[in-house]
């Protein structure tokens, strides 16, 4: 994993060598170990590395053997080694032994098609200077980020927003529309980003800038297919495909040059992986994972018992509510966007205690939820559906107290208000059946926006937004599918691989690999029929009985728990007072304009005062905070070299 950026000048101009100095210094955390600039005529390419592969023979921008194409790359190609071969009995001659350089092998070989050969996680930018066209590209799922903006004469690109807004010309203004899309869905809908004139390149999307010209297409997407010939096969047979390519996965996931480890949560889904990466290995292996003082929160008795019956090394940090105060204006400064929880805050501790361990790369068990049907959301979509054939019903609400035993609001409440809050009635379901719940308690924290902003985002609808996203197969789905899709098209990039994975991992060089998002897998995965996903209300049935013997029953009976961290309260901790009360007074509110102080200051009087708070205050108070303290590092402020500005 590395940080990447470049500049293509479109004025004739050549290319500022001091610029790219400062765009890679504000994310040189992604790329400790070495840094590297390029710079011929209009064209600017800088790369902060963290070596894997190859140590030795890495170092980029690299170019290819006649110097006509020069990449900067983030990431890992992990069939890197199959690709080799085939290019070597091809003619192609390498001058490394890295995965860098079988992408401009394959570039040469295939033009701007050579992404639908690679297996991994990637953000890169080919300067092929015969065609004076920049090419990028960004993995299938979105594991990796890649941002880009414009100016007048000039395209930018980087790894992160903040080495973009080390350009002086680029407008530090927060997108309004976005930040009503965050307190909608969890983040924001690619192309937009938390600032104006800033874009991400979607997942699965590659990009060219060619003769001042930008041209953005789609070269992979999912589509679900749970009739195909594939999930016709009886379990066992599906079973055991299902376990083939994660093993797979798992195997070539292990490729490094240094010692790779694992997070173990505890969960199914960690536990699964760290078993297939020890059988892998034949040795010992590392494993981490975080523990919390709230016995509600803490799994600190599974991740033993797993760790216990897998045989690994392994360690643990415990996580405070102090603890996450302490970190949490870090974790915004690398999240980039507001966030309305603090579970990023946890595995940003974490990956600094891999690191303190020296270890720069981590298996870990994302986005098995997503593709076999794992959330509490999947279960509640068929629930509501179950009631709404007899909306009538008192028992059938039952359902919904069993899903959410550790939601206290949930459980105080009759089934008439269940009824209404989670939209049971009689008819078809909407297209956003499943979701609607969620996002309307998410919205809630949008009654915190000041008069100024609420009018500026009077008329608009986030989901509207969305729908002109979706495609058109979505609307053929059954409402589980439509659930998954959601959830792998819009929370996993922009939520859970982002702030909660590549953001703070890479805030200290730490890698993250995902064997469940081998496309191969996911492919799979989404032709396997919905009874294959949850039988009943068994979630990740299939992914189970894949399990069977290779990790312990407690882990894989355990019903699950939602990964969760204390929210509201950590900001009444000492090391958080500070900086709280200055960024919820009266003035900094104010000033800053997106949040109505009076509503604030009660919500966090409340808090404060000790009464029972549920699910929206929590959201709500932490919204504000990371928003607050969004429009101080990097809408109030210039960040300066790179370096984290004190909150």
């Amino acid at each position: 994993m590395c940080g990447i950026c470049g500049t293509v000048q479109h004025s004739g101009v050549g290319a500022d060598p001091r610029l790219l100095e400062r765009m890679i210094s504000a994310i040189r955390h992604r790329g400790p170990d070495d840094c590297g600039f390029y710079t011929i005529g209009q064209v600017g390419l800088g790369h902060a590395r963290l070596s894997i592969i190859d140590i030795a023979g890495g170092h980029q921008p690299m170019p290819d053997e006649q110097r006509s194409c020069w990449i900067t790359f983030n990431g890992e190609i992990f069939n890197y080694l199959e690709l080799r071969e085939e290019l070597i009995k091809k003619g192609h001659q390498f001058g490394s032994h890295s995965d860098t350089e079988v992408i401009l092998h394959l570039y040469q070989e295939e033009g701007e098609r050579c992404v639908e050969h690679l297996n991994g996680q990637w953000a890169f930018a080919i300067w092929d200077a015969p065609q004076r066209k920049l090419f990028l590209s960004r993995d299938r799922l979105g594991v990796r980020p890649l941002y880009y903006t414009q100016t007048p004469d000039m395209f930018l690109f980087a790894s992160e927003m903040k080495a973009l807004l080390a350009c002086p010309e680029i407008r530090r203004e927060l997108d309004l529309r976005t930040l009503d899309q965050i307190f909608t869905f969890w983040a924001p809908l690619p192309p937009r980003t938390p600032f104006k004139n800033i874009y991400q390149l979607p997942p699965g999307h590659s990009m060219t800038v060619q003769n001042g010209q930008i041209r953005v297409w789609q070269y992979w997407h999912l589509e679900y297919e749970p009739d195909s010939e594939i999930g016709q096969g009886s379990e066992k047979e599906l079973a055991d495909k299902l376990l083939a390519l994660l093993m797979e996965a798992t195997r070539i996931r292990l490729r490094a040059d240094v010692p790779v480890g694992a997070y173990l949560s505890g969960g199914l889904d960690s536990s699964f992986v760290t078993a297939l990466a020890k059988k892998l290995v034949g040795r010992r292996l590392k494993t981490f994972s975080v523990s919390f003082n709230d016995p509600q929160l803490d799994e600190t008795r599974f991740q033993r018992e797993a760790a216990t019956f897998l045989g690994t090394e392994h360690c643990d940090v415990r996580c405070s509510n102090q603890d996450i105060a302490k970190v949490f204006p870090e974790v915004i400064w690398h999240t980039e966007q507001p966030i309305l929880r603090t579970a990023p805050a946890p595995l940003f501790i974490l990956s600094k205690w891999v690191r303190h361990h020296d270890f720069k790369v981590v298996l870990t068990g994302e986005g098995a939820d997503e593709i076999m049907g794992g959330y509490d959301i999947f279960k509640e979509t068929k629930i509501r559906r179950f009631w709404q054939r007899r909306p009538q019903s008192r028992t059938r609400s039952l359902l919904l107290h069993r899903l959410y035993p550790y939601m206290e609001s949930i459980q105080r409440q009759s089934s008439a208000y269940l009824a209404n809050f989670f939209r049971i009635e009689e008819g078809a379901p909407g297209p956003f059946f499943s979701h609607l719940p969620r996002w309307q308690l998410t919205a809630k924290a949008k009654l915190f926006f000041s008069a100024a902003v609420k009018s500026d985002l009077r008329g608009y609808d986030a989901t509207e937004e969305l729908r002109e996203l979706l495609p058109r197969c979505y609307y053929n789905y059954e409402s589980f599918l439509q659930a998954q899709l959601l959830e792998t098209n819009y929370l996993l990039p922009g939520y859970i691989l982002s702030s909660q994975g590549d953001r703070v991992a890479m805030a200290h060089a730490v890698e993250g690999r995902f064997p469940f998002l081998d496309y191969r897998v996911v492919e799979f995965a989404a032709k396997l029929p919905v009874r294959m996903k949850m039988k009943v209300l068994q979630e990740k049935y299939l992914l189970k009985r894949c399990a069977e013997g290779l990790i312990p029953r407690s882990v894989q009976a355990r019903p699950k728990q939602p990964y969760r961290a204390p929210d509201a309260l950590c900001f009444l901790e000492p090391e958080g007072r500070e900086y709280v009360d200055e960024l919820l007074s009266a003035d900094c509110v104010r000033r800053y304009g997106i949040f109505d102080y009076g509503p604030v200051s009660k919500l966090f009087e409340k808090v404060r005062s000790g009464r029972p708070i549920g699910v929206r205050d929590n959201m709500s108070l932490v919204g504000v905070i990371s928003t607050q303290l969004v429009m101080r590092q990097f809408v109030n402020s210039s960040p300066q070299e790179g370096r984290f500005p004190s909150a």
